[in-house]
Order: structure tokens, then C-alpha cells, then sequence
């Protein structure tokens, strides 16, 4: 009798050299037409694992369709549009691909702080409408000897400080509950680690490197903003609802802020009703600043290779949920290193 193939679902299509790995290994492909609940809930009753891109949430319904589901692989590096709670009670391994976006949105988040900084879109726009004589306004501004204050100091946060640091010459502050003694002391030389108020009161820049939930959601109200040093810069590339939209767009107006760089919104897309669409001294782009073709390919490769290790009895990385893997159910999963010993 032949051994069952194992079947992935993929609600989304993935890039060419992920979906090749699937096939190579003579794993079952289930390709759903839509996002929309109502074409992937039938299919996962015959999945044992997702490859989930952002489309579509695998809802604790979804999840509780999926009797054979071992596994959710998340291809991006947050896991929020997947219920774990709902997982762990199922029994399914969820991961992610956490740390493979860590130098494209370090990247995306330095774009935006030196296009803000040097005012590259009002330069751009009066030298294409023959203000050639802008020049002698001096709107773009030195980052040499400024302050960043960047709050979350993981791998992306640290990146982002690390490059201002060396790179711009500018002085660091960081505001994070959850980082070790043992990391601060690492960084101590460079970076001063502070309370929030501290932070957003002293910053000339400050940038956003933390996950959105139940305590992160609207950090950085009405109040909070209004902390901020006059003509402060603000970016946020984490996840949109940290920052009180309204209120970021009311700073800038009244010309408090001197500008927000912004990639994530609190729904997105952004109605047209956001009034962050209509702010000239804002830079807006859509929740794009993990997306280079290398970095998608590179998540999306990851998150197949997690599945196939839970496929040879591995236990995968990035486990989200780990305290799924007390199940008896995965009891015989092993730590990929121990076979090597």
C-alpha cells in the first residue's frame, strides 16, 4: 500500500522557485482560484498544510475546515492575519518567515527618512513646475549630529538604527519593553535605551519597528503626537493602526510634524476618505517595503522549505505557536541540529 502524498494548499500563488521545491518533492498542489473563504474552506479539508501569503486570514473557521492541517507557513514575516489561538488548539504549526525582509524593509524605512529629510518631493515637484529658484529656500536638512528614536530594537529596528548610526552619523534612541539586558548591553555604546515619552520628546526622526496588538494598537495617539519636537519626522513601516491616522495627518497640517513617511495603514488599502491621502508633507507608499522581487521570492522559498521540514519530521523554524509542539502530536518531530550531532 502507498504511503499518502502530502497536499499543500496555496491561496495565493507563490514565485516559480518556491512552488518548484512543492513539485520536485512530488508533494500534491491545491491552487485556489480566490482568497475568498468560500473557495479556500473546501479545499483545506484536503490540505495538510498552507503556504499563506496576505490575501486572505486563515480565520479560526478556516482552520477548524482543515481536520488533516499540520501546518500554516506564512510567507511575510508577521503572522497576524492568521488565528494561532485557533491553531494551537487544532494542533497546527504556524510559522513565519521572520528575518528574511530584515535588510529590504531597513532599507524601504532609510528611503523614506532621507526623502523626507531632504525634501525630495517638493524639490521634485517646483523644479517640473520651472520654481528652478527653490533651491534658495533650504528646505532639505542635515541628519548628521540629528536624533533617531526608533521604537521596537529587533532585527529591523536595530538595522535601521545601526545604518543612521554608522552611515549618517546620527545619535540613537530606543524604546523597546521586551528587548534582553543582554541586548542592551551589546548596543550601549551607541544607542541609549529610554521610556516612550523620552524618546518621542528628544527624536528629530522617529521610526517604527513593532508588531501591531492589543498594546500596540493606537501607541501613538493624540497625546503621543503631540510630544513630538516641532518639525519632527515620523515612519512607520511596521503595521498601520500603531499610529492614530487622523490625528498624524492633523500634526501635519497644522505643521507641527515636519513629515511621515508611511507604508502601512490601518485598513488597506486606504479609503479614499484617509485623510493621510490628501497631506503634502507626507510620503505614502502601499505596504510595499518588503516587496522586491529578491525578498518575495526569498519568503516564499522559506516558507516551502518549513513545510517540507515538518513533511520529514522536523520541527520548522520561526514557530509562532510553540507551544503547540507539546502535543502529542508532535512528538516525533526532532530538532533539525540534533541530527547532525
Amino acid at each position: 500500500m502507498s504511503a499518502r502524498v502530502n497536499t499543500v494548499l496555496l491561496p495565493e500563488p507563490i514565485e516559480d522557485e518556491a512552488r518548484k521545491l512543492l513539485e520536485e518533492r512530488g508533494v500534491s498542489i491545491l491552487q485556489s482560484q480566490s482568497t475568498k473563504p468560500e473557495a479556500v474552506r473546501p479545499l483545506l479539508e484536503m490540505a495538510d498544510a498552507v503556504v499563506l501569503r496576505t490575501g486572505i486570514r486563515m480565520s479560526a473557521e478556516l482552520i477548524e475546515c482543515g481536520s488533516r492541517l499540520a501546518a500554516i507557513s506564512r510567507t511575510g514575516a508577521g503572522f497576524d492575519n492568521v488565528d494561532t489561538d485557533s491553531a494551537t488548539r487544532m494542533g497546527v504549526i504556524v510559522s513565519s518567515s521572520v528575518g528574511a525582509n530584515t535588510y529590504t524593509v531597513a532599507e524601504h524605512t532609510l528611503a523614506l527618512i532621507l526623502a523626507l529629510a531632504k525634501q525630495l518631493q517638493a524639490l521634485d515637484r517646483e523644479t517640473r513646475a520651472g520654481n528652478f529658484r527653490i533651491r534658495y529656500s533650504y528646505l532639505p536638512r542635515d541628519l548628521r549630529g540629528a536624533t533617531l528614536g526608533t521604537i521596537g530594537f529587533g532585527r529591523i529596528g536595530r538595522e535601521v538604527a545601526h545604518k543612521c548610526a554608522t552611515a549618517l552619523g546620527m545619535k540613537v534612541l530606543a524604546f523597546d519593553t521586551y528587548i534582553s539586558d543582554a541586548a542592551m548591553e551589546r548596543d550601549r555604546s551607541w544607542v541609549k535605551f529610554c521610556g516612550l515619552e523620552e524618546l518621542l520628546e528628544s527624536a528629530d526622526v522617529v521610526t517604527i519597528h513593532i508588531p501591531l496588538t492589543a498594546e500596540t494598537k493606537g501607541l501613538l495617539d493624540s497625546q503621543r503626537i503631540a510630544r513630538m519636537r516641532k518639525g519632527a519626522l515620523i515612519v512607520n513601516t511596521s503595521r498601520g493602526g500603531i499610529v492614530d491616522e487622523g490625528s498624524l495627518a492633523d500634526a501635519l497640517a497644522r505643521g507641527n510634524l515636519g513629515g511621515a513617511g508611511i507604508d502601512v495603514f490601518e485598513q488597506e488599502p486606504p479609503p479614499t476618505s484617509n485623510p493621510l491621502l490628501a497631506a503634502p508633507a507626507a510620503i505614502l507608499t502601499p505596504h510595499a517595503a518588503a516587496l522586491t522581487e529578491e525578498c518575495v521570492r526569498r519568503m516564499a522559498v522559506l516558507a516551502v522549505e518549513r513545510v517540507l521540514d515538518q513533511f520529514d519530521g522536523f520541527i520548522p523554524e520561526n514557530v509562532a505557536n510553540p507551544e503547540v509542539l507539546t502535543s502529542p502530536r508532535w512528538s516525533n518531530l526532532r530538532r533539525r541540529e540534533d541530527q547532525q550531532r
